[in-house]
């Protein structure tokens, strides 16, 4: 079933109610790009570590190899625009919805009007010269308006944001009761003011009418999350095939952007959707590894329908139209889903076949999969086969790796040239200026490392050197930064306080004097203020300065990122817990 703009609201429903009877989901999102840089080699360099290949990406990118490959498969681009269905992610959301309640307090509080501008006033309103003119003719239209016994209505000719809020304000304080106030819009999505003469139970049944179509139109806002929104708090089994960036997106689309640090990430995609399966890993891994020969999922498809798998028979709800495999229909989103969830199912049934006596279906809840959550496949990375979403990642050795720098108009070839009498070799570009190089034993790292030593054109580092030097250079810039800004905010809490101690001390001490007389205080301290002050300074920095340090390191970048996941995680958390330990029958090996 096709669900767009035009039919969303009226099918949201049957939409829910299918989220609530299915076992699991499977979800497939189509791209318009996936790489913001020069090369694909950019983005996936084969010795990406887990925290380089999940950069987040805010942009909005149109490739035109991925818009060229869409388009060869007859993805409808107008569609995306034209009937896409609106959505929020969860900060917009939490900003609109605010944004109504501020609007319906105001208009409950000035009782008389649908709405009433932030600034209004139960006083005349001061109205600039240049528009003095314009709102003495609103009003004398609106006395002519309560004075004419046919008219009910009056529609004011569209005007500018500023202006409305100037007849907002005036009418408000002008006419307390006997009329109601209206933005509307015209077809060519112009706003202007409705005035209708109405008595106090028209009034309030309008105003009723309108909160119902507020609250309509911010549902209709939130548009698409609300079907994340449930599939998230459902708790259930959400499976993709190579869904790395399928999350990412949906992530970041409708909930919020993506952290920097992994592990925020980790737990923020956790706090979203508990149990995550990954079919491509699924058969990537054993018992699947060595039957299943080729894991792209139109492959995959084709070969779960052999020996010694067992496809599953799939039957659509009534009215209904079904997918059909004969007939491919790849690289539609929908497509994709659907046999990423018959990939599932065979697996999971073959699972079966392993137990005594064996099950012929397995269930989506089955402990047979558990060891398959949250593992995310990575793409084109030589030696770290998954991302875990519940924990530290894979640290292979490579110990056979080295990293090159050199001249920007070297090319592949001189690198080849350069490590020809090492053997095979596999090269991975970082950039311009360097790259990854991988021989096929590692005593030949230190060899390559020696002959570098006296060469002028370029550099050798084992890549053990390599990751050291970076992880040093990021907390040299990380102390540095944090040192910064906790001294810049040590100064300005360690001011506050002397300045409170300062305020406290000559309350007291005026306390104790006669409040009779009232005079007029220096504006240079005498000597016993400024003694006062430097002995308060220096008792400050003996003993309050650690409060003040614990103070600013408690507002630091990190522990607000942090408190923001956990309020994240208790609104987004589903109702029940996980399943117990995973079952032991298969595991996600830790050596690839």
């Amino acid at each position: 079933m096709e669900i767009i703009r035009s039919n969303f609201k009226s099918n949201l429903q049957k939409v829910y109610q299918a989220i609530e009877e299915a076992d699991f989901f499977a979800i497939d999102g189509e791209f318009s790009g996936i790489s913001d840089g020069p090369s694909v080699t950019a983005l996936t360099n084969g010795f990406d570590t887990p925290e380089e290949r999940s950069s987040p990406d805010v942009k909005f990118v149109c490739q035109s190899s991925s818009i060229d490959f869409l388009a060869s498969q007859g993805f409808d681009f107008n569609k995306v625009f034209r009937n896409g269905i609106p959505y929020l992610n969860q900060e917009e959301e939490r900003q609109l919805r605010e944004q109504y309640d501020e609007k319906r307090l105001q208009s409950n509080g000035a009782g008389t009007l649908s709405y009433v501008s932030p600034n209004a006033s139960k006083c005349p309103v001061t109205i600039p010269e240049d528009q003095k003119k314009f709102i003495d003719q609103v009003v004398e239209k609106i006395e002519d308006l309560l004075q004419s016994e046919e008219n009910k209505n009056l529609d004011l000719e569209p005007c500018t944001g500023f202006q409305r809020k100037l007849i907002y304000q005036t009418l408000s304080w002008k006419y307390p009761k006997g009329i109601h106030v209206e933005t509307l819009e015209t077809e060519k999505k112009e706003r202007y003011i409705v005035i209708s003469k109405v008595d106090e139970e028209e009034r309030k049944r309008r105003e009723q009418q309108k909160h119902a179509k507020e609250q309509e139109e911010l549902n209709d806002a939130v548009g698409f999350s609300r079907v994340i929104h449930a599939i998230a708090n459902s708790g259930k089994l959400v499976i993709g095939h190579n869904m790395l960036l399928d999350v990412m997106h949906t992530v970041h689309q409708f909930y919020c952007p993506l952290p920097a640090d992994l592990n925020e990430f980790k737990e923020m995609t956790t706090c979203v959707f508990p149990r995550l399966l990954d079919t491509k890993l699924m058969a990537s891994t054993q018992p699947f590894k060595d039957i299943i020969n080729n894991t792209s999922l139109a492959e995959l498809e084709k070969r779960l329908k052999e020996t010694p798998f067992n496809p599953p028979k799939v039957e659509s709800a009534e009215g209904f139209p079904s997918y059909d495999t004969a007939t491919e229909q790849l690289h539609e989103a929908g497509y994709d889903a659907y046999i990423t969830g018959l990939c599932f199912l065979s697996m999971a049934n073959y699972l079966g076949s392993f137990l005594s006596p064996p099950k012929i279906h397995v269930s989506a809840r089955s402990k047979l999969i558990e060891p398959f959550f949250n593992k995310l496949f990575l793409m084109r990375v030589m030696d770290i086969p998954y991302l875990n979403l519940e924990g530290p990642d894979l640290q292979p050795k490579r110990d056979h790796v080295l990293h090159v720098t050199f001249p920007k108009e070297w090319k592949t070839s001189d690198l080849y040239q350069l490590f020809s009498a090492f053997g095979n070799i596999q090269i991975s570009w970082i950039d311009d200026t360097s790259a990854f190089v991988s021989l096929s034993q590692p005593e030949q790292v230190q060899i390559a490392v020696n002959t570098s030593k006296y060469a002028e054109s370029y550099r050798i580092q084992t890549y053990a050197d390599y990751v050291g030097k970076k992880h040093e250079e990021k907390q040299i810039k990380r102390k540095w930064t944090e040192d910064s800004w906790k001294e810049v905010e040590r100064k300005r809490l360690n001011t506050q306080c002397i300045s409170y101690a300062l305020q406290n001390h000559y309350h007291h001490a005026n306390s104790l004097t006669s409040t009779s007389t009232v005079g007029k205080r220096n504006l240079s301290p005498s000597p016993a203020e400024a003694a006062l002050e430097t002995r308060i300074s220096g008792e400050i920095s003996d003993t309050e300065l650690e409060q003040t340090e614990s103070c600013a390191e408690s507002l630091s970048e990190g522990r607000k990122k942090a408190k923001k996941l956990k309020r994240m995680k208790k609104e987004l958390s589903p109702a029940g817990g996980l399943p117990g330990s995973p079952a032991k029958l298969f595991e996600v090996p830790d050596t690839w």
